[in-house]
């Protein structure tokens, strides 16, 4: 939520409720079941768990849980290797972040919907907390068994601990999310409405969520009925948006401009705005990481200041050589540079796809009409420091001295084509900044991903970010629709929800009508042209970096084989047993009564 107005409980008391807390032997929990016998404990644990939001979405692990290891990214510089990223190791003591995080809010719901009942409010306020409630519930389940199929499954509000339990069928987890999210929908309102202001709930959004369920099942169950519910769901959201007050922006890129990311084509976020009940860091103090900061515009970020000397050249070997006087400093418009992850931009050498790479041979593979590159990823670095660069300085290969002027001259470029001269040199033409073409990107360099900047931090531009993350934009209702629908057998129908996602891409503000008439016919598809793989590609170019490159892969059953067409550090260990995580070794160390919890075959 942007706000909440009423009463916030501090969710510290919270965050020791929970099914990670139950198998302690001793209950940490201050809170007891008379906590929810009022409206503001009611309205309390709500907004505690969508706090608990924030504790994953935009937070380093639990991005790199999302992403890392599929045919998107590779790693950057400054990963820190880890088996997230190759898959090799990959165990029940390093994956899992949101493990308690999840059912520390599930509890926290159960409490809430068990108690809420009888709480003295109008029945309409009511009913819209408890719709809240619901819908928080089956969107924590809906993560859960997406991410480790079989789970502990539990309606019930748990305050005796226990050091038994046990994992229930997936079938039945998606019986529950369905019919909260059923039952959610029902009882939200079209739009935001007080307390839960911002990008909150609605019923667009359980609505949303309902059809990706229906889809997600209708994959692990083949089941064509999940398939039309999913496809008839997003079409009916379509159809609806006037009602709802969403819509696309014409322009892709301003679906990403700060200033829209509470407009029409956001649906649900996790808040991260500068309020002592939600920023968990000391403004100016530039935090690095921890519980609830949003770190997401720096985690493919190129190290730019100490990787972008004027006077770098390509060695006998090919590879890009950092010399001279770094052309940038770090600054907020360009971000932090961690480094994490990278577009997978290295050429295949061999297979199906030998001699491409799936950045720009696959997914971003029509950049003169698509607009979507461009407003995803930095390509031109403008000088933010002053840097004098001598005719004889080492490595200057140029013959000329010159200074570079802040604001106007380029620092560095990363043209999507390879550039005679480079780096050095545009052909004979000397470039005052360096010039990086794909054949030069390595895990210190490559355009790095620019939607999630957020350039106003204040004082300290190594603050984490006050933006929110996005988690649902309208354009992805037209994905799941197509995606269904194609599963469904109506391709057609397909074709049509695709075209409307390629035809806005191929707008731009700098084009005449007539330009932008002729790219969106370029951007049409046909109904032949739709497979699970090209809508697997439609959504790289639409949601690249926005946290479920993983879960769409395993979505469709086509993680292992993908990442083993175009991930050259993850195919070597890839195996089918991936598509489902290592239980975290706390749950099994845990459960000491009665059965062994059981670990996911093959960890």
């Amino acid at each position: 939520m942007k706000k909440i107005n009423f009463a916030i409980v501090v969710f510290t008391l919270l965050s020791c409720l929970g099914c990670n807390k139950v198998l302690e032997e001793q209950p940490q929990s201050q809170i007891v079941p008379s906590y929810f016998n009022s409206p503001a404990g009611v309205l309390g644990g709500i907004a505690g768990v969508y706090n608990l939001t924030r504790n994953q979405w935009g937070t380093e692990g639990f991005s790199s849980e999302m992403q890392a290891g599929t045919d998107e990214f590779i790693q950057g510089a400054s990963s820190g290797g880890g088996p997230v990223h190759t898959f090799n190791g990959l165990n029940a003591s390093n994956f899992g972040s949101a493990w308690g995080t999840s059912f520390v809010a599930i509890n926290t719901l159960n409490g809430v919907l068990k108690f809420g009942q009888s709480i003295d409010l109008p029945a309409a306020t009511k009913n819209q907390y408890l719709s809240q409630a619901k819908f928080l519930r089956a969107f924590w389940y809906f993560y859960l068994v997406q991410t480790w199929g079989d789970i502990p499954l539990s309606t019930d509000f748990i305050t005796v601990p226990s050091q038994s339990a046990k994992r229930d069928p997936a079938t039945e987890v998606y019986k529950l999310i369905i019919q909260d999210l059923t039952e959610a929908a029902a009882g939200l309102p079209d739009k935001p409405t007080a307390p839960f202001l911002g990008k909150a709930a609605t019923k667009p959004v359980a609505l949303f969520f309902l059809a990706k369920a229906y889809l997600t099942r209708g994959w692990l169950t083949n089941s064509q009925a999940d398939f039309a519910q999913a496809a008839k769901i997003s079409s009916d959201l379509i159809a609806a948006k006037a009602t709802y007050g969403l819509d696309l922006w014409q322009d892709f890129g301003d679906a990403f401009v700060p200033a829209n990311d509470y407009g029409k084509e956001t649906m649900f976020v996790s808040d991260h705005v500068l309020d002592a009940k939600f920023g968990l860091y000391s403004v100016g103090g530039g935090a690095s990481g921890g519980d609830g900061q949003n770190l997401t515009p720096w985690f493919a970020n190129w190290n730019y200041p100490n990787n972008s000397g004027v006077n770098s050249f390509v060695n006998a070997s090919g590879v890009l050589v950092n010399s001279g006087t770094s052309g940038m400093i770090r600054d907020s418009y360009y971000g932090r540079p961690y480094a994490r992850i990278r577009p997978n931009s290295v050429k295949q050498t061999t297979g199906e796809f030998a001699g491409k790479n799936y950045f720009l041979d696959q997914a971003f593979v029509k950049r003169d009409v698509d607009s979507r590159f461009a407003n995803t990823f930095y390509t031109v670095y403008i000088a933010n420091t002053a840097v004098t660069n001598t005719a004889t300085a080492a490595n200057n290969k140029r013959g000329i001295g010159y200074t570079t002027q802040i604001g106007v001259d380029t620092a560095v470029w990363l043209p999507d084509f390879e550039v005679a001269g480079a780096p050095q040199f545009v052909g004979t033409r000397p470039f005052k900044g360096i010039v990086a073409p794909p054949s030069t990107w390595n895990a210190n360099l490559y355009p790095a991903i620019k939607k999630h900047m957020d350039p106003s931090r204040g004082t300290n531009f190594n603050d984490p970010s006050t933006r929110p993350v996005v988690l649902t934009r309208f354009a992805e209702v037209y994905l799941v629709g197509a995606e269904a629908y194609l599963m469904a057998g109506d391709k057609v129908k397909a074709a049509e929800l695709l075209n409307v996602i390629r035809q806005r891409a191929a707008y731009r503000k700098t084009n005449t009508a007539a330009q932008n008439t002729a790219a969106a016919t370029a951007m049409t598809i046909q109904a032949s042209d739709v497979t699970v793989d090209f809508i697997l590609d439609e959504r790289s170019r639409e949601l690249f970096g926005e946290w479920m490159r993983n879960q769409d892969l395993v979505r469709t059953k086509s993680l292992v084989r993908r990442v083993k067409a175009w991930n050259p550090e993850a195919a070597p260990y890839i195996q089918d047993f991936h598509v489902l995580r290592p239980i975290p070794q706390t749950q099994i160390d845990r459960t000491v009564e009665g059965p062994k919890f059981p670990q996911n075959t093959g960890y």
